[in-house]
């Protein structure tokens, strides 16, 4: 069984990345377990002091999840042209640990611009890279407008964006049985 950890960058209950997640995990065939990792906001503010032996416990849960996980999905929004500082906050957690470190990843920006939150979506980039995250090729996605893509249950109802999750998906389980 091929295990991904979900992840969005929104604590908002009606959050269309956390929709994008859940529908990811109804997306997946029966041979991939996505789980959605749902404790971003009971992580501590990040602070090199604390990164230590006696680390807070929702920080060993963060790292043991991603160190469980044979690849990892993030779907972010973009709030003031970059990532939400939650999200940040989580990585910043990593960098020293290492979790990322050659972990197949996939990346999602769902926004309700026009330009599917591509700023967030380049800094996301940007830092996984830095982290040594193996962003997968193909594995990456803008949805623009995602407010005319999602009914009120958060499913996806646009078939070209369920068809480029599916795409996604089926690319990042690849990179991750080559891996």
């Amino acid at each position: 069984m091929m295990k991904i950890l979900a992840i969005s960058g929104s604590l908002r209950g009606s959050s269309s990345n956390t929709a994008i997640c859940q529908a990811m995990v109804r997306l997946a065939p029966d041979n991939i377990k996505i789980s959605l990792y749902e404790k971003l906001g009971e992580l501590p503010h990040f602070n090199p002091e604390l990164d230590s032996d006696n680390l807070p416990a929702s920080v060993k849960d963060w790292r043991t999840q991603l160190k469980e996980s044979n690849g990892v999905l993030i779907c972010t929004p973009e709030y003031a042209h970059g990532v939400p500082g939650v999200l940040k906050n989580a990585l910043d957690w990593i960098v020293s640990s290492g979790e990322f470190v050659d972990k197949p990843t996939a990346v999602i920006s769902a926004s309700p611009s026009p330009d599917g939150g591509e700023k967030a979506h380049a800094s996301l980039v940007q830092t996984l890279t830095v982290m040594a995250a193996k962003i997968v090729e193909g594995a990456t996605l803008l949805i623009p407008a995602i407010s005319a893509k999602l009914n009120h249950q958060g499913e996806v109802t646009d078939e070209a964006t369920a068809q480029a999750l599916r795409l996604l998906l089926n690319t990042l389980a690849k990179a991750i049985k080559k891996h």
